[in-house]
């Protein structure tokens, strides 16, 4: 399987994935808290990441990070119209994805949703770069003949 299709599926599972946390955080006992609130916003930008690595697989991580929090800020800078209330009293699915009413602190969970979600995106590329044939090795790794390892110790 090539790399980008792997990536591709990683983002993908990582999407649904982040679904459901949303669903269930609203589900399980903090519904309507802060907890909800707030780490929904959070899961609204890291869904966004794992969206735009879906799209464009070979996205390097900061990139990423900064088109999911960017397309979250202008969401929620555009809910200071009356735009995004006007679609979401017309349709669930703009409700979920334009929301309807600014409230400023969520400008700093979405950037801690993108913060988290190009942590794990940084770890986890940076692992496949140190296993990629023909990559530097890691710090302490020997490279040598067989299969890109020393024979011995």
């Amino acid at each position: 399987m090539g790399s980008l299709v792997r990536t591709r599926l990683v983002a993908g599972g990582a999407a649904l994935v982040t679904v459901g946390a949303g669903l269930g955080i609203r589900g399980v006992g903090a519904g309507t808290g802060a907890v909800a609130k707030y780490g929904g916003d959070a899961l609204y930008t890291v869904l966004v990441y794992t969206l735009v690595v879906l799209v464009a697989p070979r996205v390097r991580p900061l990139v990423a990070g900064a088109v999911a929090l960017g397309f979250s800020w202008a969401v929620e800078l555009l809910q200071l119209t009356s735009v995004p209330a006007e679609l979401a009293a017309r349709s669930v699915l703009a409700r979920l994805v334009l929301g309807s009413t600014f409230n400023a602190p969520d400008l700093l969970w979405y950037a801690v949703g993108a913060l988290c979600a190009w942590l794990v995106h940084a770890r986890v590329a940076r692992r496949g770069a140190a296993r990629a044939p023909g990559a530097p090795a890691a710090p302490g790794i020997r490279r040598g003949v067989a299969g890109g390892r020393s024979p011995g110790p």
